[in-house]
């Protein structure tokens, strides 16, 4: 309700500002208002976001879930990694 109060108060003024300055004055004054007006619109949410230790907690979150889902693979990456290296290990004995 506030937001509207504002905007037909911004075109208030700017029809006002037609019919009571030159055109290009008034021109100025109504894209000035309106480019307040839009600015106010746009910034009145603009401390609801979410802090840095929440999107990290997120990230964190995902970040585990995505190594617990992935632990059998890394296993198995494991056991092929430790067979080469015991292969190399004997090539380089024998």
């Amino acid at each position: 309700m506030r937001m509207v109060l504002w905007g037909v108060l911004v075109a208030v003024v700017s029809v006002l500002a037609f019919l009571l300055l030159d055109p290009i004055l008034a021109a100025f004054v109504a894209i000035l208002l309106v480019t307040g007006a839009v600015v106010a619109v746009l910034a009145r949410d603009w401390d609801r976001h979410s802090t840095y230790e929440e999107r990290e907690l997120a990230r964190s979150i995902k970040r585990a879930e995505k190594w617990e889902r992935n632990k059998d693979v890394r296993a198995r990456d494991r056991a092929r990694w430790e067979a080469h290296q015991a292969r190399q290990a004997d090539r380089t004995e024998g």
